[in-house]
């Protein structure tokens, strides 16, 4: 019994770090133009640097077929961009502010970070 709660505390403890605690290494972009494959339940790179001020063009390869990688998600520029299997699929940003931007499928088990520095 006892290595049954173990176990579950170990559990537990993996998936507090997986969903809440992991930070991917961060990707600088010297031009604010990068590529994101998609695939195996996430993005990567996750965690993108970017300039200031300038246009962000980011191109999403999806090589995942799960029904929640079909599309992707920047809720706080309200832009939301349905990925072909397969296929290079560009989203083009404007200009942005200082600051970190979040991405995430619809269901938000994708999940990445662009950050504008």
């Amino acid at each position: 019994m006892l290595m049954i709660n173990i176990l579950g505390a170990l559990l537990i403890a993996v998936i507090i770090y997986w969903f809440w605690l992991y930070k991917p290494k961060q990707v600088q972009s010297n031009n604010n133009k990068i590529t994101i494959v998609v695939n195996n339940g996430v993005y990567y790179p996750a965690y993108i640097k970017v300039a200031a001020d300038k246009k962000v063009t980011l191109t999403f390869n999806r090589q995942d077929s799960a029904p929640c990688a079909e599309t992707v998600v920047f809720p706080s520029l309200d832009i939301s961009k349905t990925l072909a299997m397969g296929e290079n699929n560009t989203v083009e940003l404007p200009a942005l502010k200082v600051g970190e931007y979040a991405f995430h499928c619809q269901m938000q088990m994708y999940k990445g970070t662009l950050v504008v520095s």
